[in-house]
Parts: structure tokens; C-alpha cells; sequence
């Protein structure tokens, strides 16, 4: 992963949480087969149809990317785990990507520049 592409973790993560009745198998097909991941997240929303990353029924890392300019990317990962009614405690952190590579530099940055011979 380049470093443009890093969850940026200077920016404040949103964090949800949520207790559901179904077992975490169930909940982790949910999140990982892309038709049933697609009914609550299209994969029009997605940077990338693959997850980033994935431990098998704990967690997986998707990219996300805006429909509209300026293109904003954030990195969502699902993290599952049994709770204690016997159901699934989600947790869901979505956090900004580090794009602050991708911004043009500024014309005053008294960095030595290159000149033309």
C-alpha cells in the first residue's frame, strides 16, 4: 500500500457499534461475498471490489472512495466478534486516508528547484 493510500491517524476515526442477534458466521458473509456485502455496500462506494485485508471471521479492511470530485478516499474495516447474548458485536471505523501526498505542493515552499540549462 502506498503511503497516500495509508489511513491517516492523525484524523479522528468514526466509530460504530452494534450488537446484532445473528451468529458471527453469518454476519461475516454478510460483510466479506460481494452480493450480500453489495444490499448494504455497493460496490460503486468501493475503491477496490477486493478487501485491503482480512483475518478470516475477525475483521476485514475495505477502501472506500466518494462518487463525486474531489474523489476523498477512507479506509472501513469490520471488526466481528460473538457477544455476550450469544450474537455478534460489530464494530465498524471508517478513518480518511493520508491523501495529503496527492495535494499539489505549494509555489513557496523553498524547496530547491531544478532549472532549466
Amino acid at each position: 500500500m502506498s503511503d497516500a493510500m495509508k489511513p491517516d491517524h492523525s484524523a479522528p476515526a468514526l466509530v460504530l457499534q452494534y450488537d446484532l442477534d445473528a451468529p458471527p458466521a453469518k454476519v461475516w458473509r454478510a460483510v466479506t461475498i460481494p452480493a450480500l456485502r453489495e444490499r448494504w455496500l455497493p460496490g460503486s462506494d468501493l475503491a477496490g471490489a477486493e478487501p485491503e485485508s482480512s483475518i478470516a471471521g475477525e475483521e476485514v479492511r475495505y477502501r472506500l472512495r466518494e462518487p463525486e470530485p474531489p474523489f476523498r478516499e477512507s479506509h472501513v474495516t469490520f471488526r466481528i466478534e460473538p457477544n455476550e447474548a450469544g450474537g455478534t458485536r460489530v464494530r465498524i471505523i471508517q478513518q480518511a486516508c493520508d491523501d495529503r501526498a496527492k495535494l499539489p505542493q505549494a509555489a513557496n515552499t523553498n524547496c530547491s528547484l531544478m532549472r532549466a540549462a
